[in-house]
């Protein structure tokens, strides 16, 4: 067995070197020679990298259909983000969104995928990330490489689905960026349209009876503009970084709703405007290992939601809020000389979140958030073993009132610890250790008081303004081995977690946010790439084999088991799978193949899924043409039409059912324009971004 384990390592490690050997490019960079690799799937110490540009099965309709095909990650509609058990915090460019549940789904279901260039995400945040990064940050970003010469790239998916009507949904965008010695730019613009389907219901089952408390029928459309923009100046050696984003989204639904004593035909109308501004100034020095960054981040978001009845032409729900927040950070590092590759670096962050949340015009509730922070953090390495110890310090002093109260405030300082061990057996496997503290403050959109969802006689959404924020304690041990093997297990204990409950009273069902004292999930998770050439050639003939994974065929598998541990109710642990098969045909098209499936019958958080909530069969087409300036896919997501959420509410008679129409038939393609400039060279991506990566780079890290 353990001959069997160290080959399979052995031939992942082939299967990435020689890739590396056919994909790297020296990019020349302030007479500094940097080695450009791009891999599918990336595995480092603190997080996992995957590659969007490059994956049609990834890029092809919006950023969240892209999110759900990824390995190890749960995308749910009734308890958020997760990743190989850990809460996602989302960030864009490094930055943080601020906005979770619903709002976040919207945003992300209106966003392009193929405006995304890769998705970072960071299981292990050091003490430069804000402590409330809570579990993990899910890092999307959304830029390339500006060029020295005016560079343009257009692309479009668009995708039908026929259920009770044909639907179709598209998206475009183009990217345009150049270069000169005097200043660099971006801008990155794009639309989106969709109509999507959804069928949910609401049963009850008690005393041998079973009544639908609630059943709709909502056609929903989604229309997104965006715009990302990015300009840098040098100032002598040093340079000025200015961000400008901005996302409107217009979106209506009509829903048709049914229940005991009752019958509804409602229209909503949403609109949300995104606005998120940058300042960076970074201080250039000889050693290009020391940098200085000074950051302004100033963001605002305003959403309006109306809800109204076409039976009585009479408004139901008018609510609306705004929020602006406000970020000053500081980040310094330099190397340390008594170890190799060693570092210490160290920040400050004052933030201010302001909150308004309004009734038919009326202010139900005004929070105010203000954190101070400061870190530090050593890096160093010895021989064969790289550490890392660091804490962070926060004050937060969190106040507000409702309608009719008092919120209870939260005035505290705290310190988060993390620490990593890692020990390399070779330059491509390693072991690593770690442990950190974070803590999680409740969302706006959490606490909001008013409804921003269809309701009826049966059905209410309300937020929870008196949610307390979340600590959280992450310990993780992984084995990775040559960026696509790994296997890994952690745990994520939880106090004061904010969940999604369901509950009923008097037959009127009632979605809001609590706090549980306590939860601990335990997650598991294993992933190896299996080239097919194993099982015709077998292990011998393979290990001679000059392989590239982009021309060739293998079955990369994953499987994770989670166990949501809930000290007052009994719960079952659920195994989540994935298998990505990709077969390169003639011609060179390439055949992808993604599977998601999930066991039935697990907890997750309070609800219990009666059938697999991940059931989906994804296939893609690809091929490049006209020296690969020109990609064009083909795509049909959930072939079998599988995929709906059937959940039971612990400690209610309630039964959920959602489905949307996620069986789509589409195309995307992608033209990059050419150019005639055969000199032209490359820069790191002026977008900002949070986290350092390997090189001199323009961003703000």
């Amino acid at each position: 067995m353990k001959k069997i384990f160290y080959s399979l390592f052995l031939l992942t490690g082939i299967f990435t070197i020689n890739a590396q050997e056919k994909l790297e490019k020296a990019v020349e960079l302030n007479e500094v020679a940097i080695i450009k690799t791009k891999k599918v799937i990336e595995q480092k110490a603190d997080r996992t990298i995957f590659d969007f540009a490059s994956q049609p099965s990834l890029n092809s309709g919006s950023v969240m259909e892209g999110i759900r095909k990824l390995p190890g990650l749960i995308a749910s509609d009734v308890a958020g983000m997760m990743y190989q058990g850990k809460q996602l915090d989302v960030f864009m460019d490094g930055r943080p969104l601020n906005i979770t549940t619903n709002e976040l789904n919207s945003f992300l279901e209106g966003m392009p995928a193929n405006a995304i260039e890769k998705i970072e995400i960071i299981t292990q945040p050091g003490a430069e990330f804000p402590a409330t990064s809570g579990g993990a940050i899910m890092n999307i970003i959304t830029n390339v490489n500006a060029k020295k010469y005016l560079s343009a790239t257009y692309t479009n998916s668009t995708n039908i689905t026929n259920y009770d009507q044909v639907r179709y949904r598209t998206n475009n965008s183009l990217l345009l960026n150049a270069k000169n010695k005097y200043f660099g730019w971006q801008l990155n613009f794009g639309q989106s349209y969709n109509e999507t389907a959804l069928w949910n219901s609401v049963t009850k089952s008690e005393n041998g009876l079973s009544s639908v408390l609630s059943a709709t029928n909502a056609s929903r459309f989604g229309r997104t503009n965006f715009v990302k923009s990015a300009i840098n100046f040098d100032v002598g050696k040093d340079r000025l970084l200015l961000n400008y984003d901005l996302n409107y989204s217009n979106n209506n639904s009509n829903t048709i709703g049914n229940g005991p004593g009752f019958s509804t035909d409602d229209d909503s109308f949403t609109d949300a405007l995104r606005q998120d501004f940058v300042i960076t100034y970074q201080k250039k020095f000889e050693d290009k290992a020391k940098k200085l960054d000074v950051r302004f981040n100033y963001n605002k978001n305003q959403n309006e939601f109306e809800l109204n009845s076409r039976v009585n032409n009479a408004a139901l729900l008018d609510n609306a809020s705004k929020q602006q927040l406000y970020n000053a950070k500081i980040d310094y590092a330099q190397p340390i000389d008594f170890s190799d590759e060693g570092k210490i670096s160290f920040g400050a962050l004052y933030e201010a979140l302001l909150f308004e949340a309004q009734n038919m015009n009326v202010i139900n509730l005004d929070y105010q958030r203000k954190t101070t922070a400061a870190y530090g953090e050593l890096q160093s390495k010895f021989s064969k073993f790289n550490f890392i110890v660091g804490a962070r310090a926060e004050d937060y002093n969190i106040t507000g009132t409702t309608a009719i109260a008092t919120l209870i405030p939260f005035k505290q300082f705290r310190f988060f610890p993390n620490a990593s061990a890692q020990y390399n057996f070779s330059n491509s496997v390693y072991f690593n250790v770690n442990y950190n503290k974070k803590i999680s403050l409740p969302s706006t959109s959490a606490l909001n008081p008013n409804n921003t969802n269809y309701q009826n006689p049966n059905v209410e959404f309300a937020g929870n303004p008196n949610l307390q924020p979340t600590i959280f304690d992450n310990y993780e041990v992984k084995l990775s081995a040559f960026d696509y093997a790994f296997i890994g297990y952690n745990l994520s204990s939880a106090q004061n977690q904010v969940i999604t409950r369901v509950l009923i009273t008097n037959d009127v069902v009632l979605n809001t946010n609590i706090n549980v004292p306590e939860i601990k999930i335990h997650n598991f998770n294993v992933g190896l790439p299996i080239p097919y050439m194993l099982f015709t050639k077998g292990l011998a003939e393979t290990m001679k084999m000059n392989v590239n994974p982009d021309t060739m065929n293998f079955l990369y598998v994953y499987a994770g088991y989670q166990f949501h541990q809930i000290p007052e109710i009994e719960t079952n642990g659920f195994w989540m799978f994935n298998f990505m098969s990709q077969i390169v045909l003639p011609k060179k098209i390439k055949f992808v193949a993604n599977y998601n499936y999930t066991i039935p019958k697990g907890n997750y958080f309070y609800f219990i899924a009666e059938k697999p909530f991940r059931n989906t069969l994804d296939l893609t087409l690809s091929k490049k043409f006209f020296k690969d300036q020109v990609s064009v896919s083909l795509t049909v997501d959930d072939v079998l039409d599988s995929t709906r959420s059937i959940f039971s509410s612990v400690d209610t008679p309630l039964l959920l059912f959602n489905k949307n129409d996620t069986r789509r038939f589409g195309f995307s393609i992608n033209y990059k324009i050419p150019t005639r400039n055969k000199l032209a060279k490359e820069d790191p991506s002026l977008l900002n971004k949070e986290k350092k990566e390997e090189g001199d780079t323009m961003l703000n890290q």
